[in-house]
């Protein structure tokens, strides 16, 4: 019982990071062009908008998992 709800845990973690990384990355684009982010800040900050996403979502995602997990 316990292996298979770490398997659903890291595997919603997983899935969130994945999801939380894409929708960052589109979020993190449209913003440093609207705000008009000068040269290659642009990549720095893209990268952080989208590894921010990516932990949030796959840290609620893994802890939705884990809830639903002991029912």
């Amino acid at each position: 019982m316990a292996k298979d709800c770490l398997t659903k845990v890291v595997a919603g973690a997983a899935i969130g990071g994945a999801v939380g990384g894409a929708v960052g990355a589109v979020y993190g684009t449209y913003e440093a062009i609207r705000f008009k982010v000068p040269g290659l800040m642009k990549i720095r900050y893209i990268g952080q908008t989208t590894m921010g996403s990516a932990a949030i979502f796959g840290l609620f995602l893994g802890a939705g998992s884990l809830i639903h997990c002991g029912k």
